[in-house]
């Protein structure tokens, strides 16, 4: 089928070098670690180890934190692969296009837009919520009506428009920013660490993996899907709570594929981008297991508080000024998550735009700036509009589920990759392939099963919608699909694509 045509490696690569879609190439693995760390730390450092630890896990909410990294590794390490293959922007769905074919490309394409600009406008709430919280430690406090759960969100839509200039200035520009928020990040992450080891009490690890007990199962669209279609109750700590933190703090470390976005504006692709991703991965497993620690060992998980666990100890300790420095933490990290997912949703629109999938016209670089304005400028406002006028709290899980079908389809490309193409340069290899990419697929498969019904029904109005959309433009206006296959690229005229008809 004319819909499952794949577009080679050489020809993804070549389009690289056109002159009207060529990007600036600046970036460093530096650059890329911090840029990951930038995305995946974010306020849930602050309270989704609190609540983890309270509801499902206890202490052991440690152990949770690297099942839930062992998971991610997997997917990591596909990631890193196809990144040092086809050092190209579009993250997996340039991977996809390259493996799997242009209809699942368009669908991990179309999962990613969601992903990220859902992503971007419900962190610039949270970021509106925790710079509301810090005002009040300040004794100002912005009207309700224009304000976090307001009927407009004023402060997020301003965040997004500020990023959202400095993202269309430049890539560079955009790294510097990002750098010196991320040190502010981590700073506070680590103060914090610090003075909570002040407070630890041994006791309080005991017992580390609570005795497991029945928890209140949810109902009808609420439940979980594999709930829904096993009718099994859900357990809470024991070694199955452990495993159930896991698939809660998994989320915490979404992001660091957004990593492979920069891919066109790297310096060394191949060297650098697997680096950047292992590397966020691994210093975001360690911070956040040191807060699981501090936080468990200053309150008993039984006490801690879901909603703001880590201020609300040092509290109990008689410092209250700690949550003006944990406020002040959250708005930096969350402004970093901004900054990086729209990044990343650019780069995603460019690659499909490039392509013709979308409008080619959008992929147009800045002369000078060498930025996709156009699209920063389209994303900034639709994202603005998100974030400003969006009810509070019912696009989470979706974010969570286009990540997760990013994900698997990620996982099954390297191995179909693998097969189709063994003579290409890989950087970085997946060890033991086929049996990690498989087992990364199933567990995401596994995970994405855990959310509820009413998530995986939203995504299937999605994914519709994504099809009427590809059938009716991207389908008759692909690159690839012009001239009876042939691809149309003046920098490589003698590429020709392999159609899998």
């Amino acid at each position: 089928m004319s819909v499952m045509r794949t577009k080679s490696v050489e020809q993804s690569i070549a389009d690289t070098e056109e002159p009207e879609f060529r990007l600036r190439k600046s970036l460093s693995a530096f650059d890329l670690t911090v840029f990951g760390v930038g995305v995946v730390i974010g306020a849930g450092i602050f309270t989704l180890t609190g609540r983890a630890a309270h509801e499902v896990a206890g202490p052991a909410i440690v152990l949770s934190f690297v099942v839930a990294a062992i998971a991610c590794a997997l997917a990591a390490m596909c990631y890193a692969e196809f990144a040092s293959t086809v050092p190209v922007s579009g993250s997996a769905y340039t991977f996809s296009y390259a493996s799997l074919g242009e209809m699942f490309a368009w669908i991990i394409g179309w999962d990613l837009i969601l992903e990220m600009f859902l992503g971007a406008g419900v962190v610039a709430q949270g970021w509106s919520a925790y710079l509301g919280v810090l005002l009040e430690q300040f004794g100002l406090a912005l009207p309700p009506e224009i304000s976090y759960g307001g009927v407009v969100d004023l402060p997020a839509i301003v965040l997004v428009l500020v990023l959202g200039a400095l993202i269309t200035l430049g890539i560079r520009e955009s790294m510097r920013v990002n750098l010196v928020l991320v040190g502010v990040k981590l700073f506070i992450v680590l103060f914090v660490i610090v003075a909570g080891l002040m407070f630890v009490n041994p006791a309080n690890y005991s017992p580390f993996v609570p005795d497991a007990v029945p928890t209140e199962a949810a109902t009808g669209l609420t439940q979980p899907l594999l709930q829904f279609f096993s009718g099994s109750a859900p357990m809470a700590f024991g070694v199955g709570g452990i495993f159930a933190g896991a698939a809660l703090v998994f989320f915490a470390y979404i992001g660091f594929d957004v990593v492979a976005t920069t891919a066109e504006e790297t310096k060394r692709p191949q060297r650098d981008l697997p680096i950047g991703i292992i590397a966020s991965l691994v210093i975001c497993t360690i911070l956040y297991c040191a807060v699981s620690l501090v936080v468990t060992g200053m309150v008993p998980y039984q006490d801690l508080d879901p909603a703001a666990a880590l201020a609300n100890a040092f509290v109990q300790y008689g410092q209250p000024w700690m949550g003006t420095i944990i406020a002040a933490g959250a708005v930096a990290g969350l402004t970093t998550v901004v900054l990086t997912l729209l990044i990343g949703a650019t780069r995603i629109i460019f690659a499909m735009s490039r392509d013709a999938l979308l409008p080619q016209s959008l992929a147009k670089v800045h002369p000078t700036r060498r930025t996709p304005w156009l699209i920063s400028i389209i994303v900034t406002v639709v994202v603005a509009l998100v974030a400003g006028l969006t009810p509070v709290g019912i696009l989470e899980e979706m974010v969570n589920i286009g990540t997760l079908s990013a994900f698997v389809l990620v996982s099954v490309g390297v191995v179909v990759l693998r097969r189709t193409r063994p003579d290409l340069k890989r950087g970085f290899r997946v060890p033991w392939s086929p049996v990690l990419p498989i087992l990364s697929a199933i567990v995401c498969t596994y995970l994405a099963l855990n959310l509820s019904v009413e998530t995986w029904l939203r995504f299937l109005i999605w994914l519709a919608l994504g099809f009427i959309v590809y059938f009716a433009y991207g389908h008759r206006h692909s690159r690839l699909g012009k001239d009876g296959g042939r691809y149309l690229n003046p920098a490589a005229p003698k590429i020709v694509a392999r159609d899998d008809e």
